[in-house]
């Protein structure tokens, strides 16, 4: 990513939080980050982009995440571990992201909002797809309806936004530790939390 694209997404984030998409120009922008409408639209074709390039920014790092945990483990709990930390970790990483998007994201454009949707729904899809997974092996307990656990799961980690700050007594990986403590405590069978306890992944909670 170039320079005075990111200097363009800080400089919108800043004045979004503060007076609202529909309370920002192009010019507002431009002027806040030192720059003309030509550089503003050699790297965006409208200021309705830049919002979806917001909201796109955080929702493809925990997708890409999610892939990643996939290919890297092929044990249900411990894709699981890692799905929960990277979603943990974008409060942190992508925090004014996540404040803007739930504040505006209404005003997000039809083609844009089914993209965004799209890539949700991929996550979301993943999940279930890691906790079924894990019941059919034994190491997520039968009983849990999948719909349920996977919406109990995003709806606990998604209200971090709410609360979480960075010069707050707890880091972000230490949040991430006590969620998934809280969330395999309830969905792992007796065995499986017994062998993740044990395990590296576990180690480095810490």
């Amino acid at each position: 990513m170039s320079d005075l694209r990111e200097k363009i997404i800080k400089s919108s984030l800043q004045l979004f939080s503060d007076k609202g998409f529909h309370g920002v120009t192009v010019n507002d922008i431009v002027n806040h980050c030192d720059t003309s409408k030509g550089g503003f639209y050699h790297h965006f074709k409208s200021k309705d982009e830049l919002l979806y390039v917001i909201h796109d920014t955080f929702i493809s790092y925990v997708l890409n995440e999610a892939n990643q945990a996939k290919k890297c483990y092929d044990r249900p709990i411990f894709q699981l571990h890692e799905m929960l930390k990277a979603l943990v970790r974008v409060y942190d990483l992508y925090n004014e992201h996540i404040v803007v998007f739930n504040q505006e994201n209404k005003y997000l454009k039809e083609n844009y909002e089914i993209l965004i949707q799209k890539k949700r729904d991929n996550y979301k899809e993943i999940l279930q797809e890691v906790i079924k997974q894990g019941q059919e092996l034994g190491e997520i307990r039968n009983e849990l309806p999948t719909t349920i656990t996977n919406m109990a799961i995003l709806g606990m980690v998604n209200w971090t936004y709410q609360w979480y700050k960075k010069d707050g007594p707890k880091t972000i990986d230490e949040i991430a530790s006590t969620y998934i403590d809280i969330i395999f405590s309830g969905l792992l069978t007796t065995e499986a939390l017994e062998e993740y306890r044990a395990s590296k992944l576990s180690m480095t909670d810490i």
